[in-house]
């Protein structure tokens, strides 16, 4: 890729990432992107971290990127996972002579036909996401101009990433507001209490059945107020 990249080319990758709806396609718009973009990369694919700390494979553009997160996973090392933990980008130019991860390296090597890799932490302040993961058969695929795009990338695709997550979870919690209010309005009706009355029977069976809130609202919402709700 050319340097003009830098300029009116990654404000088109940023608008069009900002665009996406969602944070699938935007996941997938950012791998598929950083492909086409990066000379040398064959396979792309992201390692987000979860909420409960694992880290999950999305958006691959190939079984070979996914297949090379999983191994990873299966070691316990890896280019990926040290990017994640120790914040920073993480290039192995030939697999074949990598002693960082012996045993990731040997597999992504033999059984994938992967030689060289970089990964880029995906993060947002003091946030960490992940990290974007570019894969090449061919040892040397990055060199110095290959990782500043590279970076340059990661960086639209770390904010794209947490903007469409935020904006999920607004749709997500409002989403959950209108069902509980919904619910609470059938108690309501049924048993002439107030809306706080309502509210506070939500939760005491949320409570009692380790159920979530808002799953307790649908459920009344599609079933109707069942008498064993609150039994």
């Amino acid at each position: 890729m050319s340097n003009d990249a830098s300029g009116d080319k990654f404000s088109d990758i940023a608008r069009a990432l900002s665009n996406e709806p969602g944070v699938t396609a935007t996941l997938e718009n950012a791998t598929a992107t950083a492909v086409a973009i990066i000379d040398g990369c064959d396979y792309a694919g992201i390692s987000l971290v979860t909420k409960r700390g694992g880290i999950q494979t999305v958006a691959p553009t190939h079984d070979i990127a996914a297949r090379a997160d999983q191994l990873q996973q299966e070691a316990g090392e890896g280019p990926d996972l040290q990017s994640i933990s120790e914040q920073e980008t993480i290039y192995a130019e030939d697999l074949l002579s990598e002693d960082r991860w012996p045993q990731w390296a040997k597999r992504a090597a033999d059984e994938l036909g992967v030689r060289s890799v970089l990964a880029l932490q995906l993060f947002v302040g003091s946030q960490s996401l992940g990290s974007l993961n570019l894969y090449s058969r061919a040892p040397g695929a990055f060199p110095v101009d290959q990782r500043a795009t590279a970076m340059a990338l990661s960086a639209h695709v770390a904010v794209a990433v947490a903007a469409s997550t935020q904006q999920d979870d607004l749709e997500s919690a409002l989403l959950s507001r209108t069902v509980i209010g919904q619910a609470e309005g059938m108690l309501m009706q049924l048993l002439g209490i107030t809306g706080d009355q309502a509210f506070a029977a939500l939760v005491r069976v949320s409570q009692t059945r380790n159920i979530k809130l808002h799953l307790i609202a649908a459920e009344i919402v599609e079933h109707g107020v069942r008498p064993d709700l609150f039994a």
